[in-house]
């Protein structure tokens, strides 16, 4: 599980620095639902370098609404799923 989340984290960190660039060239983005939707599926600490090293989404206060929303779930779900392993 770990390196699916560490690949998954790679990945996004990448397409956070491609989208970065493509802002940066004025050229087509990728999309905040592909972003989002990488972070939520395991990318959270990717989109997160990313966000901080490219200084991307950083200021876009609707973007980072979505991100907190998807942590808070992330952590839930870690929360529910540890308390129904041990009991």
């Amino acid at each position: 599980m770990f390196y699916g989340i560490a690949v998954i984290s790679i990945i996004t960190f990448i397409i956070f620095g491609i989208d970065k660039r493509k802002a940066i060239k004025h050229q087509r983005r990728i999309s905040e639902n592909i972003l989002l939707t990488f972070t939520f599926f395991g990318g959270t600490i990717g989109a997160l370098l990313g966000m901080l090293i490219f200084r991307h989404k950083i200021s876009k206060r609707s973007f980072l609404l979505k991100f907190s929303g998807i942590v808070i779930i992330q952590i839930m779900l870690v929360y529910l799923y540890k308390k129904i392993l041990i009991g």
